[in-house]
């Protein structure tokens, strides 16, 4: 029986002795791995100390975000070593991409300025003391592997644009006849959007039609009954009621993300 407990809590007596790499001590922080880039380097545990004291505490930089904050941990007792900490609450990043610990309310209690990340770094708390914060061998996230050139296009390829509607065109400018195209300046269809009817709030489907016979089997398939337009993004929706969305661009209508065949839209003249 007494070897069987040994063996059941001898990992975790081996962590507790230090025994263990320091890998296996550490778990990345919820989020680390899809956490932007510039937040990456900083995520998990560092030593916070106040210069020239032996006062120090372990605090955790979390990934979790919240607005433009993110999660800050660190033991009940650290508000006693270290009564900065009392109101702490959260951290962030400066516009030159160092730490910010931060209350409740967004105020900033420590800013770290100078240093490295081989000697630690050194910043000014809102109660005129000089703080460190110190690796002092935590393990840190592995940075990411640079994304391949093709694997980046791809990536913001799936994305979608971002459209002013101030510069998008008017809702009125929308209702009439369009060739649809796979290619440029190659007609596959034509397809009518009728005007909304009276009433119709902004946003909601209007119909939509082919006008004549379609020879293109996927847009057959996806069979345009109405049309919504909103935030600058036209949006055409099948009889089954998915939908895809379209952006203006260089006169004509493209589809929006450009993934999967592609699909262009260009209004005819009346």
């Amino acid at each position: 029986m007494e070897k069987g407990l040994t063996r059941r809590f001898l990992p975790l007596l081996l962590l507790a002795a230090g025994a263990l790499p320091a890998a296996a001590q550490t778990v990345p922080p919820r989020g680390a791995v899809t956490a932007p880039a510039p937040v990456r380097p900083w995520l998990g545990a560092w030593e916070l100390a106040l210069a020239g004291a032996p006062r120090s505490c372990t605090v955790t930089l979390g990934a979790e975000a919240g607005g433009d904050r993110r999660a800050l941990r660190f033991p009940a007792t650290c508000r006693r070593a270290l009564p900065i900490l009392a109101t702490a609450a959260a951290w962030t990043l400066s516009a030159e991409g160092r730490p910010r610990l931060l209350d409740a309310q967004g105020k900033v209690l420590i800013e770290f300025r100078a240093g490295s990340a081989e000697t630690g770094w050194e910043g000014a708390g809102s109660d005129g003391k000089t703080y460190r914060l110190s690796g002092k061998g935590h393990p840190r996230i592995a940075a990411r592997a640079p994304q391949e050139p093709a694997d980046a296009t791809a990536a913001a390829a799936r994305r979608p644009t971002a459209v002013d509607p101030a510069q998008a065109p008017a809702p009125d400018a929308l209702p009439g006849r369009y060739r649809l195209m796979r290619q440029q300046d190659r007609e596959a269809c034509r397809l009518l959007l009728s005007a909304p009817a009276a009433g119709t709030a902004p946003g909601q489907m209007a119909p939509a039609a082919f006008d004549g016979g379609c020879q293109d089997t996927g847009l057959t398939i996806f069979d345009p009954v109405g049309w919504r337009y909103a935030g600058g993004r036209l949006a055409l929706v099948a009889r089954r009621g998915h939908s895809v969305e379209l952006v203006f661009e260089n006169g004509q209508w493209r589809k929006d993300p450009a993934v999967g065949a592609p699909l262009l839209m260009r209004k005819l003249s009346p």
